[in-house]
């Protein structure tokens, strides 16, 4: 998505830009070189994430190598986070751009097709005679409706077909209606580094006008999820959206991403809009732990959350952490306890990741909690997170044995999957999608879903 929004400031500025999503389409690195011997780019961009660096890196030195002329860019929040360290990776990196990058980009494009120089540019660190640059950083853009539809550029480069969300109605276009998060949650990377701590709206408008062109774009899509951080931070404006969906009679269904605290009329007025399902962070039952991480959140508002979104038949899918601040295996207990109690449709448990940039991370870095700072580690055998976070009385080893109990003890409920199969005779889509998912769920149920990569 970040890297689609960034196209479409590039092309509408007058670039040539290909957009490629390897992973999606099923290319391996020769792929990928033989697309860039046949563009011949001025200008390289690479999307990274924390676990994928050395891999990104590796990539960037493999562009370099076919075309050595070509500038590369690394993006993204690790690279935010850490540009000293990224440029001393490689020299074949030439520059990093933190942050929101839409325009950085299009500010480098633009300078080097004039042959110029990275200096100055805003929200870039770079290498020049041997030296990184800090550039100053870029101000978050404020009116984000200058930005294109992230789904025009979809329509134009990918297939929205590659992508899914396991608690999400396929296929599914993935969108923003804003940026960042004024909330203080320590473990959360991308307010941290990426979108800043404010959350910045698009108008109501520019949203609808997406939404209407979804539609017509895509009419075999079935959902439309709203990325941001968190959608419903202004409760009126989520009304005022509502309200404009209904008057528009789009009749699209779509997901956001929330916190458990929406009071009754607001999910009453989202699922007369078309909001299907809210991924919601409740991260734990303990109400000392939801303190610890900043959570301004209390317990008891979960529960009324639940509640009240139930009875607007809104569905729920739950995310909980193991792993932060405090965690004991009386504390794991008692969030599966909860999550076992709350009306969910779906629900999630992970160990903790900290990522740099994050107060989670500094944390654990500080207590000398953190198994390795060699980000090779970070990722399994199978290319699967590794849990890295070795807390007194709980190694990484019993996280991840403790999610799959979690798992279990969630799904594999007489309650829970009564209540599935009634929710399967209600839709034939829900009953192909829950026919789908149990056949390789319930496999993973089982034999675990984690592998712990040598220590």
């Amino acid at each position: 998505m970040w890297l689609a929004y960034a196209t479409g400031v590039l092309e509408r500025a007058g670039f040539n830009v290909k957009l490629v999503d390897a992973p999606a389409d099923g290319k391996d690195l020769q792929s990928v070189l033989d697309v860039v011997k046949d563009f011949r780019p001025g200008l390289v961009v690479l999307d990274t994430s924390t676990p994928s660096i050395h891999n990104d890196v590796q990539v960037t030195e493999a562009i370099k190598e076919v075309s050595r002329d070509v500038v590369a860019i690394l993006v993204g929040p690790h690279v935010s986070a850490l540009p000293t360290e990224t440029l001393t990776m490689s020299t074949r990196i030439d520059a990093v751009a933190r942050g929101e990058y839409d325009f950085t980009i299009l500010d480098c494009a633009r300078r080097l097709s004039e042959g110029g120089s990275l200096a100055g540019i805003e929200g870039l660190t770079y290498r020049q005679n041997g030296e990184t640059i800090h550039n100053p950083a870029r101000p978050f853009i404020e009116d984000l409706d200058a930005l294109p539809f992230v789904s025009r550029v979809y329509k134009q480069h990918l297939n929205v077909g590659q992508y899914f969300y396991a608690h999400g109605r396929y296929p599914i276009v993935v969108t923003v209606a804003g940026r960042g998060c004024p909330f203080q949650c320590t473990y959360c990377v991308y307010p941290q580094t990426f979108v800043g701590r404010k959350y910045r709206a698009r108008g109501i408008d520019n949203v609808i006008d997406e939404l209407q062109f979804v539609r017509e774009a895509f009419p075999h899509v079935k959902e439309v999820m709203f990325e941001d951080d968190t959608l419903t931070v202004n409760r009126n404006r989520v009304r005022d959206l509502c309200a404009r969906i209904v008057e528009r009679r789009l009749n699209i269904e779509w997901s956001a991403n929330s916190r458990p605290d929406l009071d009754y009329e607001t999910l009453r007025m989202m699922k007369e809009a078309g909001c299907r399902l809210l991924c919601v962070g409740m991260e734990s039952g303990d109400q000392t732990i939801l303190d610890r991480i900043k959570k301004k959140m209390t317990v008891e508002k979960i529960r009324q959350f639940v509640a009240d979104a139930r009875k607007a038949k809104v569905l729920v899918h739950g995310c909980f952490m193991f792993g932060n601040p405090g965690e004991t295996e009386q504390t794991i207990r008692t969030t599966i306890e909860l999550a076992k109690d709350l009306p969910l449709d779906t629900a999630q448990f992970f160990p903790l990741m900290v990522y740099p940039g994050t107060e989670s991370y500094d944390w654990m870095r500080g207590n000398g909690y953190l198994r390795s700072e060699d980000f090779r580690q970070w990722l399994t055998p199978e290319g699967l997170h590794n849990c890295m976070i070795d807390l007194p009385g709980l190694s990484a080893e019993r996280l991840v044995e403790w999610c799959d109990r979690a798992r279990r003890a969630f799904y594999l409920r007489p309650r829970y999957i009564l209540a599935k199969l009634i929710q399967g005779l209600g839709s034939v889509q829900d009953a192909k999608k829950l026919m789908r998912s149990s056949r390789s769920f319930f496999r993973h149920l089982f034999l675990g879903t984690y592998k712990l990569g040598e220590r």
